[in-house]
């Protein structure tokens, strides 16, 4: 798990103990040599199956930590591209990895919280990857209504949803006992760090996506890969503003 270009295990056990911002701020200049970034295969499974949908103009990531949903935007959108968190430090890791590139998209790095985002009817494409555990159930009503707000009507909100561990697996054990023990960590240490593995499922965010008034399909990503039972690994959601 650690290597020389990798956070140190203090290095993270700090950054577990700070706000959810600053946290992300110390972690900001090492975040790739995690296994918190996004796969270049999950990036570039996204990129194949959104491409059919377009052409998009502007794109926008949002909570886009140091940049890898921006790569995917530069190869789906014609126009400019956004990217946005409230993380300084992410911003800046992603400015300096991801330089302007003649005949690419221009990049904005924009400072703001995705609850509040100010945009409105700007975007043909909204993108997230790897963000959604940092925002309470509770709050994701008010996520979906800003990334609908900002978004051009007919325009379209992406994102990969990971099938959830089988019951009694490992996987399932490690997360549950990851959620556990940052919820322990919260009730005892402030401020808080909200990450939480286990509470986005896909049918309750289906349901508030199109309560927030977007038209919603799932489509599989095959080159993830499929379940013993037949079932997609992974699927995108593609949300559409109407």
């Amino acid at each position: 798990m650690f290597t020389p270009t990798s956070p140190t295990f203090r290095e993270l056990a700090v950054q577990a103990l700070s706000s959810t911002e600053h946290g992300y701020d110390l972690l900001a200049p090492k975040f790739d040599q995690t296994s918190f970034r996004t796969s270049d295969r999950l990036l570039d499974a996204v990129v194949r199956a959104v491409r059919p949908l377009g052409p998009f103009a502007a794109g926008l990531d949002i909570c886009c930590g140091t940049g890898a949903g921006v790569g995917v935007l530069r190869q789906l959108c014609q126009g400019r591209v956004t990217g946005v968190d409230f993380s300084a430090g992410m911003l800046a890791t992603a400015g300096s990895t991801l330089p302007d590139v003649p005949g690419a998209p221009p990049v904005n790095w924009v400072r703001a919280d995705a609850r509040a985002l100010p945009f409105r009817r700007a975007f043909d494409l909204a993108v997230s990857f790897g963000a959604f555990g940092h925002f309470l159930p509770r709050e994701r009503p008010t996520l979906f209504a800003q990334v609908h707000a900002a978004l051009k009507p007919g325009g379209r909100f992406v994102f990969p949803v990971p099938a959830p561990p089988r019951v009694g697996s490992r996987h399932y054990w490690a997360l549950w006992g990851f959620d556990a023990a940052m919820r322990v960590r919260n009730l005892l240490w402030h401020p808080r760090f909200i990450m939480y593995y286990r509470t986005f499922r896909l049918p309750d965010v289906l349901d508030e996506l199109t309560q927030a008034g977007f038209t919603v399909e799932v489509l599989p990503l095959p080159e993830i890969g499929r379940l013993p039972d037949g079932s997609p690994r992974c699927v995108v959601v593609v949300a559409r503003r109407t």
